[in-house]
């Protein structure tokens, strides 16, 4: 029997899931446009046009509007809705889902107020005690275009994250299992973060240096955040963590980082946010991780500056100063 999945979110990345379980065999694939005009688009032009313009949606993915279309007899669900709005959108979802119903994120960020995971969103709101988190350094241009990419699965449950790796696993797309779903969730949300400072220091005109320096310490910033929260820092090391911050510091493709270099240009937050429909989950990642990083009394100096760029408006060269300023300690 063929498998039955509900992609739900169609930005770039849930198009591209789309797209890669399509080519799967005996997959039945529908995604899910939580807005009408998108659902429309994709439907008269079989193309998600402003987020992966030139990559065709074949006929076998069904599109649908419908909430209870997308689920209905759906053997695995996937959610890949932005963190801002995923407790919202999953609302509508409630009494579709059951509470042992398979449901994989793909969403990259935390709550900003309630501090929590996605998938804990997704057990709240829907119930569902069967979830997963997959994650990695996995841009959707390049996944949707079939190139080589290697990520990672974790969930509580060993038979599920072993289920999703068996789905998703093909030739160009290869998955690891991990048991540490809080580490492979805080590694997705917190290397945005330090993607946004890479971006600043190229919007400054910066070096190699001084991004292999950023990308090593904010590592050791993102493993010291996830130990204090129950993570093995061995996960900071894999795929989730060090693998998915080298992509979003130096590609061209990085929401994140574009964002960061827009503000060491200059930029105002604001007109950045209004220009790009894309959303840049470091920038309220950023704010969550400096309430918590202040409760916990944890030194996080790169997170705590980019918190301080976006939301207290302090100036980028500002803040390098102080970052590079910070008295002499040991390497740790």
């Amino acid at each position: 029997m063929p498998r039955r999945l509900a992609v739900l979110g169609d930005g770039a990345w849930g198009t591209a899931i789309a797209l890669l379980l399509s080519r799967q065999p005996d997959c039945e694939v529908r995604l899910w446009s939580a807005r009408e005009e998108n659902g429309r688009i994709l439907r008269d032009r079989r193309e998600n046009v402003r987020l992966l313009p030139g990559i065709a949606i074949p006929p076998s993915i069904v599109l649908t509007l419908d909430e209870a279309e997308a689920v209905r007899d759906a053997d695995m669900w996937i959610s890949a809705i932005p963190t801002i709005h995923l407790r919202p959108t999953l609302t509508r979802f409630r009494g579709l889902c059951r509470a042992d119903q398979p449901i994989v994120s793909l969403t990259k960020g935390i709550e900003i107020h309630s501090f929590r995971r996605p998938t804990e969103i997704i057990t709240e709101v829907l119930g569902s005690t069967l979830t997963a988190a997959l994650s990695g350094p996995s841009h959707a241009e390049e996944v949707s275009r079939g190139m080589p990419t290697s990520v990672v699965v974790a969930a509580a449950d060993s038979g599920l994250a072993v289920d999703v790796q068996r789905l998703f696993m093909n030739d160009r797309f290869r998955v690891y299992t991990s048991p540490d779903v809080i580490g492979v969730e805080l590694a997705g949300a917190l290397k945005n973060v330090v993607g946004i400072a890479a971006g600043i220091g190229d919007g400054l005109g910066f070096g190699d240096n001084a991004k292999s320096a950023l990308m090593t310490r904010g590592i050791v910033e993102m493993a010291r955040f996830g130990g204090a929260l129950g993570a093995d820092h061995a996960t900071f090391q894999g795929l989730a963590g060090i693998g998915d911050l080298i992509t979003t510091c130096i590609s061209p493709h990085g929401r994140n980082r574009r964002v960061g270099e827009r503000l060491g240009r200059g930029e105002k937050l604001a007109d950045i946010q209004a220009s790009t429909p894309m959303i840049a989950e470091g920038v309220t990642t950023a704010r969550s991780v400096h309430a918590r990083t202040r409760q916990m009394g944890l030194d996080m100096p790169i997170m705590t500056v980019v918190y301080q760029v976006i939301d207290e408006g302090k100036p980028p060269l500002e803040a390098v100063g102080e970052l590079m300023n910070r008295s002499p300690r040991r390497e740790s």
